[in-house]
């Protein structure tokens, strides 16, 4: 049995992965959606979840959930903009939701983020409060915490 024809479909695949991995990344503000994701690398929407979620630990709306949360965090460290405000300018279209998957992620609601987290981090250089603030994923993909050698 010839594997090459295998392992060069697989490399293919992870390529086509990686692209819609950086079209969340870089169009998480915009309306989105597992089909249109899919279309883009022609595959259908029930194959692109399945590798997705192989290669990267969670399904594609749980990454671009998870993108518009870490985006939302930054904004509303911010302390210019309302919640609702940074709702819509992640690209999220239901308070409802975004209130619910903040919360879910961060383990606590945005407005309570927002007041506690426009001072925490105040005299920190962004890169630093990035890195500091992250969301915690406690649903989608478990943490990986680091091995010690």
């Amino acid at each position: 049995m010839n594997k090459r024809p295998a392992a060069a479909q697989h490399l293919r695949d992870l390529a086509r992965l990686r692209r819609v991995r950086d079209r969340i990344d870089r169009d998480y503000a915009q309306p989105l959606d597992v089909e249109a994701l899919a279309r883009g690398v022609h595959m259908s929407a029930g194959h692109l979840s399945r590798q997705f979620r192989l290669a990267y630990g969670e399904s594609p709306y749980s990454y671009l959930m998870t993108r518009r949360i870490e985006r939302a965090m930054t904004l509303l460290r911010r302390g210019d903009l309302s919640v609702t405000e940074v709702c819509f300018a992640v690209g999220c279209a239901s308070l409802g939701t975004f209130t619910t998957r903040f919360t879910e992620l961060v383990g606590m609601s945005p407005g309570v983020y927002r007041r506690q987290e426009t001072h925490a981090v105040a005299e920190m250089p962004p890169c630093v409060a990035r890195q500091v603030a992250r969301p915690v994923r406690n649903r989608e993909a478990p943490v990986r915490e680091p091995e010690l050698d």
